[in-house]
This record gives structure tokens, sequence and C-alpha cells, in this order.
């Protein structure tokens, strides 16, 4: 039986390999059939096809008829996806569930600890790091954002601005009423005047005209963007992740004389 690869790659969806596939669509075709016979008919190794037969058993595909030579029966394809689905949504709350026992359990508590008071005996070069794809840095912005304690300030273009409230919004928010201080320095034209607006519920919004693009969490960790967001693609956008206080402090000073003369977004 000859079944097309694009075909066996949508089976595959079903949690199966590829001799898996092979041998479950073999097994459709006839309804009840041999390990032999399934194995002449889907290609499939006879030594491997026993072991492939019983993964399909234990995952609910098929039904093993005991006698001599066994056989096996085919579930119709409605039910399988059922008992997919099932397993999945089992699966997913077996884990959600005990990840949930860890957040409230001392193993979390210990990770924090040994992570807080781990960082400040490594080097600076080795909480230093590169970060390639617009996607991958914003989600570093992001999880900057939710874990500040006393200030943020973000500095970004125009098209920048509407990026970042767009995805971010909701952890500034959150950060706001933890009690941190948000400075937004961003052009103020048309495009953005709404977002802006918003963004002051929660942060202090002045018009910056300079093309800067970093985030500065907490005077001291610093995630800076090395290229032009209007030149380049989303996919090679580039940053630089510092968690140093020495480094950030030198920009804190700039950006301080920079805001003073920034006018302020009312």
């Amino acid at each position: 039986m000859l079944i097309q690869n694009e075909f066996l790659k949508k089976i595959k969806d079903f949690g199966l390999n590829t001799y898996e596939a092979k041998i479950w669509t073999a097994l459709l075709s006839r309804g009840v059939s041999t390990a032999g016979e399934l194995s002449d008919i889907a290609n499939v190794p006879r030594s491997r096809s026993y072991d492939v037969l019983e993964s399909l058993e234990k995952k609910g595909f098929i039904i093993m008829k005991i006698g001599k030579p066994i056989k096996y029966l085919v579930i119709p394809p409605n039910e399988v996806l059922e008992r997919v689905k099932k397993r999945i949504k089992e699966d997913v709350n077996h884990q959600i569930n005990s990840l949930e026992k860890l957040e409230c359990s001392e193993v979390l508590n210990e990770l924090n600890v040994l992570h807080s008071e781990g960082v400040t005996l490594v080097e600076p070069t080795d909480i230093t790091a590169s970060l390639k794809g617009r996607d991958r840095l914003y989600s570093h912005f992001d999880l900057m954002i939710k874990e500040a304690e006393n200030s943020i300030l973000l500095m970004t273009t125009e098209q920048g601005i509407i990026r970042k409230l767009e995805v971010m919004s909701r952890s500034l928010e959150k950060a706001h009423k933890k009690g941190v201080k948000i400075k937004i320095a961003a052009p103020v034209t048309e495009n953005t005047k709404k977002l802006l607006k918003e963004a002051k519920k929660f942060a202090e919004v002045r018009d910056c005209k300079t093309k800067g693009r970093f985030c500065l969490v907490d005077e001291k960790e610093i995630t800076f963007m090395l290229l032009d967001d209007e030149k380049v693609h989303p996919s090679y956008d580039v940053g630089v992740w510092v968690n140093t206080p020495f480094f950030s402090q030198t920009l804190l000073e700039l950006f301080n004389l920079a805001w003073e003369n920034m006018k302020v977004f009312a």
C-alpha cells in the first residue's frame, strides 16, 4: 500500500511516529490483520512491527485479538481522535497541577534564593548576552519589566513605542501597581499620541526625538538595541543585555540629562 509522505505527516499530528503512522493506516485499510501482513503492507521491518503494534495498542489506536495467530482490530478514527484529545488534556492538566504545587513549595523558594545569591557571585561577563530577533528581544523586555522592583526607563522610536505598548502595556501596568516608577521617552506623533495618552496612566511620558532604543531596570539591568528599527527586518534585529550597575549608572546619568530637556507630554 502506497501512502504519500504528506499524508503521513498529517497523521503524525495524532502523536505517532513514522512506523506507527504506516502500520495504523495499513490496519485502517484492512480492518483486521496480523503483524506479518501489516509489516508487508506498510513496508515496516517485521522486527519492528510487534513493538509498533504494542505502542499503538497502549495509545488506544487498536485492539489486540488473542488467538493464533494474534490479530489486530482497528478502532474508528473519530474515536481515536477523541481518545488522543482526552489523553493530551489529562497530560496538560497533570503538568499544570504539578507546576502549581511547585509554585507553593519550598523548592521554588530555594531556587529563587539560589538565583538571587548566585547572581552576586558571578562575573559581569557571565551575565551579559546578545539577543537576536525582535520577538525574542520583546520577550526579554517583558521579563525585565515583570521583575522590576523600583524603576523602569524606556527609550524607543515611533514604531518601537507602538509595538512595545501593544505587547507590554499589561506588564507595565502591573509594575506601576507594585510601586515601580516608569519613565517613557518616545516621539510624540499623530501615530503615537493615542497610545502614549493611555500610557500616562502608568508612566511619566516625554517627547523624545533621539533615536535611542533601550530599557533600563532598577538602575542596574539594561537591554539596548544595536540597529535602526527602520532599516532592519524584525528577524535580524539585535540587542545586548547587560546586568551590571556600573554601566547602567553611567547610562542613567546621560538619560536623566536628556530627560530634563524633553518636552512633557500633556
